[in-house]
């Protein structure tokens, strides 16, 4: 609203800090409150609404004009938008046309000349009064420290405005013990500190003092530093992680020693504005040299110098032979003389945002504080890039005027070196995002597109408040805009503003610069959330205020879901956009890609077949023609047009050598970013190798197939979002095929976000688990890993691959790094063989696993390969770096991840403080929430369950896994119902100590009175010799489930079937002749399939939250024939292939709509009674297309290619059924499937065998079991063990 200053509103911020006292409805206090969740920002302006004083939507509240003095005499009346706005966590900037265009304006003072000014006032003599003092978190954390080291007194004036220092001369001591310096995520707090501490004394050397800061800043670097210090006699240790904060420096009597100081200042300058600021209380003159390449930020080394001149300490930079200046600085003794006042300069790096809102809008803004006799470096930013792109710049030594042209007309300036402002280079990186007019001639790169913008010379940004440069990269990839990352820097390509993703919601980091730049961006692209607006209290606390009064840009409050941040994922494919493949030649991508788009009902494309048409010649006729350069461009140039005109539901095959132009791998890599997947299919280089050499088609590469795929796996990498490894199984089996068909099917269905492959169990009321794998090696233990032959997945959701034991050396020994291409092997060969979700996970060793906790640079690579190889669930630990994680976040489409801790120590607790912020973390971070504890007493299992139900009663609430381990935890483990992870006996060993098998846990929960004992049963007649029985009975021993299948025969449904299914205890029957159509009347309700079919074949009760159970009508024998039919088809089905039907009974109706399911579009029906297929016919939608005939000669014009006999065995040799060869006539072969399972070989099955096509039985026995196992799942939400039934059956 404009009224309290800046200066007063941060003053009393933290004054209510000091208090204990929340200033926000987020702050930690209330968050951790179960309550909290239902606290939303219009929840409390409902609730304010209650105060009689309050009216609706406007609130009656005391303002504050200063401190210590009403704006009004009574309440002044706000509206709820702006409570709103200060209430909310996020913020929106309204686009548009800046309203107080001409501004004219000051911004707050500078953080880096605050910083600096304090700590020469406070080792100073004499009092000096600061004006312009920037008033914000960093500034506070350094006065508190210096307060803390008795090094100055502060006092205000000027209501606040003035800060009174008076120095201690540079007689600094350590604090109390076991008090420590907390500097949250103050940089330049932490790098000057650092030194000033080493000044701190101690008589008998036996005071130390401890700095340390938040998470991000004990990731910051500050080794460099610490080893000049320690070179120069000081004390320092490092308390956590080699390299960064928490530090524990030394007190000696004599303080700092001096001397000749070498130290490497190629990361930050910071490090040596640390020394230089307090050499002069050295015991001797420093001489400082600075080694190790190109120092960076050199202006702000020379603001030091000159600020210490201004305190009376003049510093002298040494010249060369030659006359140059070079890095070696003579700091004599001495004290810093305060001067009587001190006028801070205003801060040149926030300059930046307000001269790029009138670049980017087209207006004009003129700074009085900021002009060209500046001390920073940041000061150039208006003639360096603003003029450049295409702005009006008037600068004087004090001011600076940026007219803007008009919206769109920001040109591209090539390449700009920014060393000198490195701070500013997120401004100029959003603006270049949309500067889509040509770079000058005088500015043009060699080979570079006209609108890219190449930013040099900030290679220290990544290790500020977060990797600044990746952050920009992917932020800016949410909008559309096409980046590049450097070494030392990024590309930005330009594109117009309209060609933009508006929309996006941009995650900050807690990096004020990340959230400023962005709003910058957001005054021209509507929608733009900006996700954390708090974090610019750091350097502009009234940032969004003067955003809106003193610049005229309306900013609006965004409340983000609870818990979860908005940027989630900022993939935002169409689930229907275009996959695009790519890899070598001999990959396979055309055998996946024809797979992927059957499994799918999308078209194929083979760009390579493109060319050939656009062209009218072979691939190879081109290149003998027109060499391989003119091929590469003719290529490249087709690559648009494919994607215009494929744009969606097509699976495109590119050539393998795409990626070897530059123009085309960055249309590669935006398409990735802001349209659809760019799959990198891979196979064993050697195999690619044995195919291409006998391979002739395709034009010669003319050199090493080697030498091709070793230059090109970089670019298949850089331009791919996600990674398919094609197994190619040596025995060829149809096993194997089907394998690939699912693999390919899940893969493809996953990634495009379809059909996500998370499991069905995952979801409040159902139990899951996960199977922990502790192979060393899955590719040599694959073997059991079949379904078909073995029964460690039995009762399985998903399998846990535990990458930190994967080892090619045998068993993992801790800490173990696998290979990374090992891993990729060992996942492939995994989701090859299951098509049962992954859960991924690499587990630290303070965490209980393998991997070393220092490697988090390594394990994150091996997280994002795993997003890339489609693994469904992500284990991610919380106490991993959050940017890393928020990175991780942004990149895992339909993937989720599971933010886990786990604690060992046996001291976890599940009530209190320490846990519910452990839980509010990873509710933050993770999709599903994952806490494990070390269990000491039974009781303590009862905690545990308490917490889960407390934190299942929330609104919102995510999944959570809660266990603890250890032989006193297993009832934890029995009682989890979200993913527990389980045991087999066929593993080396259990993952964690107590873990369990799934029948051991089902066992358990019978024992306790959570699983009771449920009837199964078969209704029919004649029945003594079904298998179903055995079949099912086989699969609840084998589980550990207590429930027991019979059969009830009776000539009709009768009281008895009705009093069994209406029974507490019914779990659900089957149906067979002569009950399928009778026993309908006495449901509830009918599937879709059930009512169309026309016959119900299974009973499923469903329980409602009152106890009672609807009783549902199901048919799985459609699903018995379609699963029996893709298992032994080796080919996808046509929308042109014909089906016969022989017979006209109720099972036939389940199989017109299994062909019709499969896909089949042309059904012809053929029985002994004419007039009954005719019936049967007519009665299904004329889109099924199905057809009665009496006579198969008629089928000589249109052969089946499957084939189904729904009529007993003995129909063709007692029932006058006649068969005749002509059902066979398809030179092709194809299925033939015999719904008669007794004998295994009926007339029809030995007839089709005979022929001399290729015929593919599907026994009766099949289909019996398919439709069973249906059953079993519908029954009991679990997949049934396939193989010991089919041993059993």
């Amino acid at each position: 609203m404009g009224i309290l200053s800046q200066v007063a509103v941060g003053r009393l911020t933290r004054c209510l800090k000091g208090y204990n006292l929340p200033t926000s409805i987020h702050d930690s206090r209330i968050s951790s409150l179960p309550a909290s969740r239902h606290l939303t920002p219009d929840r409390l302006l409902d609730i304010m609404k209650v105060d009689k004083k309050n009216s609706g939507p406007a609130k009656k509240v005391v303002l504050l004009s200063r401190i210590g003095a009403t704006h009004e005499p009574k309440a002044t009346v706000v509206p709820d938008i702006l409570i709103r706005k200060a209430l909310c966590d996020a913020v929106t900037v309204v686009s548009g046309t800046p309203k107080h265009s001409p501004i004219s304006m000051a911004t707050p003072g500078s953080k880096s000349i605050s910083n600096r000014a304090l700590v020469l006032a406070s080792l100073g003599s004499g009092t000096c009064r600061l004006k312009n003092l920037l008033h914000s978190d960093d500034t506070q954390v350094m006065m508190a420290a210096l307060l803390e080291l008795q090094g100055a007194s502060f006092s205000w004036e000027d209501g606040g405005e003035t800060l009174v220092v008076t120095g201690g001369q540079g007689k600094l001591l350590p604090p109390p013990s076991g008090k420590e310096l907390y500097l949250g995520n103050a940089g330049t707090a932490a790098r000057f500190l650092t030194t000033v501490c080493a000044l701190a004394r101690s008589e008998d050397g036996s005071q130390s003092t401890i700095i340390t800061g938040n998470a991000r800043m004990k990731q910051r670097p500050v080794g460099p530093l610490v080893d000049a210090l320690r070179s120069n006699g000081v004390t320092i240790s490092y308390q956590e992680n080699e390299g960064s904060l928490p530090l524990k420096i030394e007190a000696s009597s004599l303080g700092f020693a001096g001397g000749h100081i070498k130290l490497a200042a190629s990361v930050s300058s910071q490090y040596v504005s640390s020394i230089l600021l307090c050499a002069p209380y050295a015991v001797d003159p420093v001489v400082l040299e600075l080694t190790g390449g190109q120092v960076i930020s050199q202006p702000y080394i020379d603001m030091t110098i000159a600020m210490m001149r201004t305190f009376g300490i003049e510093v002298v930079r040494r010249k060369g032979d030659s006359g140059n200046l070079i890095d070696v600085y003579d700091i004599p003794k001495g004290h810093y003389i305060n001067p009587s006042e001190y006028v801070i300069e205003s801060d040149a790096s926030s300059a930046t945002y307000p001269l790029a809102v009138a670049a980017i809008t087209g207006t004009t803004c003129t700074l009085t504080n900021i002009g060209s006799s500046s001390l920073q470096g940041d000061a150039g930013f208006a003639t360096a890039v603003l003029e450049p792109m295409g702005c009006t710049v008037i600068q004087t030594a004090t001011s600076t005027t940026v007219t803007g042209p008009p919206v769109g007309q920001l040109r591209a300036i090539g390449y700009v070196d920014m060393e000198p402002m490195t701070d500013a280079f997120l401004t100029a990186s959003v603006l270049a995002a949309v500067a889509c007019q040509p770079v000058t001639s005088d500015r043009t790169l060699e080979g570079a597109p006209a609108t890219m913008t190449r930013i040099l010379g900030i290679a220290n940004q990544r290790v500020k408040e977060c990797n600044r440069i990746r952050a920009m990269i992917d932020q800016l990839a949410k909008f559309g805009v096409i980046t590049k990352e450097l070494e030392d820097g990024l590309e930005i390509y330009g594109a117009k503003p309209s060609s933009l993703n508006t929309g996006a919601s941009v995650h900050c980091y807690d990096d004020h610069r990340v959230a400023m730049a962005f709003s910058v961006l957001g005054s021209l692209i509507s929608g733009t959330i900006i996700e954390e607006k708090r974090c610019v209290e750091k350097t502009w606390p009234n940032w969004w205020d003067d955003l809106e009064n003193k610049i005229g840009l309306a900013v609006e409050g965004v409340e983000l879901g609870r818990g979860e941040q908005a940027s989630t994922s900022w993939f935002k494919h169409n689930s229907e956009a275009s996959v695009l493949l790519c890899g070598m030649r001999g990959s396979g991508k055309t055998h996946i890609g024809k797979i992927a788009a059957a499994e799918l009902g999308w078209d194929y494309l083979d760009a390579d077949q493109y060319l050939e048409d656009v062209y009218k010649m072979t691939c190879k006729e081109f290149v003998h023609q027109n060499g391989w350069e003119a091929f590469r461009a003719a290529e490249t140039k087709i690559l648009p047009e494919i994607l215009k005109e494929k744009s969606s539901k097509t699976i495109i095959s590119l050539g393998g050598g795409i990626v070897e132009t530059e123009s085309a791998r960055e249309i590669l890599k935006q398409y990735g970013l802001s349209k659809g997947p760019v799959v990198h299919i891979s196979r064993d280089i050697r195999q690619i190798v044995a195919y291409l050499t006998v391979e002739t088609e395709r034009p010669a590469y003319g050199q090493e197939i080697e030498e091709v795929f070793t230059r090109r796996k970089p670019w298949f990498d850089e331009c791919s979002t996600h990674r398919f490894i094609s197994i190619v199984e040596s025995e060829g089996s149809q096993n194997s095929w089907r394998r690939t068909r699912n693999e390919v099917k899940t893969y493809f269905r996953h990634i495009t976000g379809i059909t996500p492959n998370h499991s069905p169990n995952l979801q409040p009321g159902r139990r899951s688990y996960f199977l922990s794998l502790t192979f060393p090696n899955v590719v040599s233990n694959q073997h059991l890993l079949d379904e078909d032959t073995t029964s460690i997945l039995d009762g399985a959701d998903a399998v846990e691959l535990r990458v930190d034991l994967l080892s090619p050396s045998g068993r993992a020994v801790a800490p173990n790094i696998p290979p990374k291409e090992y891993v990729i092997l060992q996942l492939s060969q995994l989701k090859h063989m299951t098509s049962l979700p992954i859960v991924y996970t690499v587990r630290t060793v303070s965490q209980g696993g393998a991997f070393p906790d220092d490697a988090q640079d390594q394990l994150f690579e091996l997280l994002e390969t795993g997003l890339q190889l489609g693994a469904e669930y992500i284990d991610v630990e919380i106490t991993s770096p959050h940017e890393k994680i928020h990175h991780l976040r942004a990149r895992k489409r339909s993937s989720q991840i599971i933010a886990s801790h786990h604690d060992w120590s046996g001291r976890l607790q599940w009530s209190g403080p320490e846990i519910e912020n452990i839980y509010a973390t990873a509710s933050q971070l993770g999709d599903i929430v994952k806490i494990v504890g070390k269990s000491n007493t039974l009781e303590e299992n009862l905690g545990l369950r308490s917490f889960v139900q407390r934190k299942a009663a929330e609104p919102h609430a995510k999944l959570f896994i809660a266990i603890n381990l250890g032989t006193e935890g297993q009832l934890s483990r029995i009682l989890n119902p979200t993913f527990s992870p389980i045991t087999h006996p066929d593993l080396p060993m259990a993952a964690a100590p107590g873990q369990l098998s799934f029948p051991q846990i089902q066992t358990a929960l019978h024992l306790l009175g959570q699983l009771p004992r449920k009837q199964f049963y078969l209704f029919g007649t004649p029945i003594s010799k079904s298998p179903s029985p055995t079949l099912h009975n086989t699969g609840y021993r084998i589980l550990g489930l207590p429930h027991q299948y019979t059969i009830h025969e009776t000539p009709g449904v009768d009281d008895s079937v009705r009093r069994i299914i209406r029974s507490t205890e019914f779990g659900g029957a089957s149906v067979t002749i002569p009950h399928k159509l009778s026993i309908m009347p006495e449901l509830d309700k009918l599937t879709p399939a059930a009512q169309l079919i026309g016959a119900v074949n299974t009973i499923i009760p469903i329980q409602q939250k009152d106890g009672t159970a609807v009783l549902l009508g199901d048919n799985t024998d459609w699903l018995g024939i379609v699963n029996a039919i893709r298992a032994q088809s080796r080919e996808q089905l046509r929308a042109d292939d014909v089906g016969l039907i022989i017979g006209a009974g109720g099972t036939s109706r389940a199989a017109i709509y299994a062909l019709h399911e499969l896909g089949v579009r042309s059904v012809f029906i053929w029985n002994r009674t004419h007039s009954s297929a005719q019936q049967l016919a007519s009665s299904f939608p004329p889109s099924f297309n199905v057809k009665a005939i009496d006579n198969l000669d008629l089928l000589s014009s249109s052969p089946p290619s499957i084939v189904i006999g729904t009529v007993p065995s003995n129909a063709f040799t007692d029932g006058g059924l006649p068969l005749s060869p002509a059902i066979f006539s398809r030179e092709e072969g194809g299925i033939v499937v015999e719904m008669a399972y007794r004998p295994k070989t009926t007339p029809l099955i030995e007839l089709a065998t005979s022929q001399r096509t290729p015929w593919i039985p599907v026994y009766g026995v099949d289909v019996l079991l398919e439709q069973g196992y249906q059953q079993f799942l519908l029954w009991t939400n679990r997949r049934a063990p396939r193989h010991a039934i089919t041993k059993a059956v």
